[in-house]
């Protein structure tokens, strides 16, 4: 896209945090400053932005007076969304009169989308909102809250309710959504049928098939694990210990031998496994390990089956295989093992790959855009 004047995007992010700062907003930013927009990034100050962008950030710090000072502003965000409120107002005090034409807000939760609302529409240009997560994808609400203190959990329905109600309000109102499964799909159409599917998808810079040999036949799980990938990840273990055979089971979370983000492509073509831990009560969770080993060529093994937006996925690219018989999880090590003490390493035949490679994911997301930037009113 050639502008003779760029037009210029807002994005609007919850708090990256590190390791990884959202790989899925930075590669979003980089592709549209890539395709000709002026980009300006919006977020709350949190943790120091070091990760390399060669567009303008604003940072706005809500909570500076400590335990007391945050609890106050918790409570006013619960009676009067006191939260997105504030940070709009602050933006504006900050603006100078910039000109926007269009806001992007990638969000999980309510916040900030509602101030994304506010920008949108006292700055009269359309808003588009990217949906990462949301509350009901898992039962119970044990994605979005198991971080919560003790003390709140009583308060954690009333407290889902209402973020829940004023996201509604928010993407009812959006000129157009993004989100990132399927289910995702379905179920914010609900509330708005212009939405679209952006998968998050693998960088395809990094992630890249290449044949490493190995002397250890590894499988490999790498991620952030949650009380309801437990039982999967026991099944896994029952089953490698059945099979009596020299297989190395290699575990990093962001808490255990976290691997730096730069090398995890190497860590992913390394592995002759990449393992894939879900449950039956989680509805469209992609999650980017899945994508990244695809990205690899490296098979995949996702226990148990989700019996939904996964699953499908895992099929239409044949990337390796979901189940939860732990006779077919065994078979399927044993053939990839096989496959390892032929060659040295393990190669999946996948299918469709470089369709879910970031940049062709982010190149659906530019035609929304110019989509609405051709409009007359909003």
């Amino acid at each position: 896209m050639a502008n003779k004047h760029p037009k210029h995007i807002l994005v609007i992010s919850d708090p990256p945090e590190a390791p990884g700062y959202f790989p899925r907003l930075r590669y979003m930013c980089d592709f549209l400053m890539q395709k000709g927009y002026d980009i300006t990034l919006l977020t709350e100050q949190y943790q120091p932005l070091i990760f390399a962008h060669e567009y303008p950030i604003i940072t706005i710090p809500m909570y500076t007076g400590g335990l007391f000072d945050w609890g106050i502003k918790t409570i006013w965000t619960l009676v009067a969304d006191w939260h997105n409120k504030a940070f709009a107002c602050k933006f504006f005090q900050r603006n100078n009169c910039v000109p926007y034409d269009l806001v992007l807000c990638t969000a999980f939760s309510d916040f900030p989308l509602g101030a994304a609302k506010i920008i949108a529409q006292r700055l009269e240009v359309p808003l588009i909102c990217d949906i990462r997560d949301l509350d009901e994808q898992v039962d119970n609400s044990t994605y979005q809250y198991q971080h919560q203190q003790w003390w709140l959990m009583p308060f954690r329905n009333i407290y889902r309710a209402i973020h829940i109600r004023r996201r509604n309000q928010v993407l009812r109102a959006a000129n157009a959504i993004t989100t990132v499964s399927p289910w995702h799909a379905e179920f914010i159409k609900r509330h708005n049928p212009h939405t679209y599917i952006v998968y998050n998808g693998f960088d395809e810079k990094q992630f890249y098939p290449e044949n490493i040999s190995t002397d250890t036949f590894t499988i490999s799980y790498i991620g952030t694990l949650y009380d309801w990938q437990k039982p999967a990840l026991e099944k896994v273990k029952r089953a490698i210990q059945e099979l009596d055979s020299p297989i190395q089971f290699i575990f990093h979370t962001p808490t255990q031998d976290a691997i730096p983000h730069d090398q995890l492509g190497d860590a992913i073509r390394s592995s002759s496994i990449m393992l894939v831990l879900t449950n039956t009560n989680v509805h469209g969770m992609l999650t980017t390990k899945f994508y990244e080993a695809l990205g690899c060529d490296k098979p995949v093994l996702c226990v148990p089956s989700d019996n939904g937006s996964l699953a499908e996925l895992i099929n239409y690219t044949n990337a390796g295989i979901a189940t939860d018989d732990i006779t077919n999880i065994k078979a399927f090590i044993v053939d990839k093992y096989n496959e390892w003490k032929e060659n040295g390493y393990t190669r999946q035949k996948t299918q469709h790959r470089i369709a879910f490679s970031r940049q062709e994911q982010n190149r659906l997301l530019v035609k929304i855009i110019e989509k609405q930037l051709s409009k007359d009113t909003y």
